[in-house]
């Protein structure tokens, strides 16, 4: 999918997304079997597939928290939010401040089926069908101007999701930072992080079976370094950049990643 291109409200079950992977890996049950048998494949050279999801479905909902909690954060714009689960972003933030505000974005009709039928009752959230790098029609959707004040701080999430789009000049990930971060007010925070090998098999293997799965809805696995470069100019959070589920862990036997052929990398920036 090209961005500017109108966006399919056709679900198609014989088309693996990542938005259904993901949410087999987490347990659940919208999913199709050509998606289930995506994930078999895709295993057969990553083994530590379930677990990278787990454990960064696990760091979003620690961000999430801290950043209501620790650092007063009521405005959440989550891109890729990908299939309603649970302790979902809008429930976390919730939880610490009911008046706590949340737009989901995504481009899987499905997702917009289901967030909407979650969300029906909650004037405070809302999920809208774009492209994530369509950053002008996100950020003026009707629903992102009812709930969203960007001259407040916003906590704008890309969680899991840049290894979903190709790099380019004008879409890729660090054009899509630079144009969300020109519209931010002080004080608001972007979270990245994404899939990331520095083991080039393993990149050029898993970046083609995605592709060719997903019919051309991928980007690629990169490297520690392209992520580093998404978070020039911020202030950068403790604990750093780092494999994910080491930031900030809940407790200290919380589960790590325990195999290393790929990692979700990322973390937190502040704009000064």
């Amino acid at each position: 999918m090209q961005p500017g291109k109108p966006l399919s409200t056709k679900i198609d079950a014989t088309v693996p997304t990542a938005a259904r992977m993901y949410d087999h890996y987490l347990g659940g049950k919208d999913n199709y079997a050509a998606d289930r048998a995506a994930c078999e494949e895709l295993d057969k050279v990553v083994p530590s597939t379930r677990t990278l999801a787990l454990n960064n479905r696990r760091f979003l909902q620690r961000i999430v928290r801290t950043l209501a909690r620790e650092y007063g954060i009521r405005q959440f714009l989550d891109h890729g939010s990908g299939l309603p689960t649970q302790d979902n972003v809008h429930q976390v933030a919730q939880q610490i401040d009911p008046s706590a505000h949340v737009v989901y974005v995504d481009n899987d009709p499905m997702v917009l089926v289901h967030g909407r039928a979650l969300l029906e009752q909650d004037e405070r959230t809302t999920v809208i069908h774009a492209d994530l790098r369509e950053t002008e029609a996100i950020f003026t959707h009707p629903d992102t101007e009812r709930l969203i004040d960007f001259s407040q701080p916003v906590a704008v999430l890309f969680n899991s999701v840049f290894h979903c789009i190709p790099d380019s000049g004008t879409d890729g990930p660090q054009a899509v930072v630079r144009r969300v971060s020109e519209r931010l007010a002080p004080g608001s925070y972007l979270v990245m992080c994404q899939l990331v090998s520095e083991d080039p098999e393993v990149r050029e293997f898993v970046t083609d079976f995605m592709d060719q799965a997903t019919q051309g809805h991928w980007g690629r696995v990169r490297q520690e370094k392209d992520v580093a470069a998404l978070f020039e100019g911020l202030d950068i959070l403790d604990p750093g950049l780092v494999e994910v589920s080491t930031w900030r862990p809940d407790t200290e036997v919380a589960p790590r990643q325990l195999t290393q052929e790929w990692i979700e990398f990322g973390g937190v920036g502040r704009l000064g």
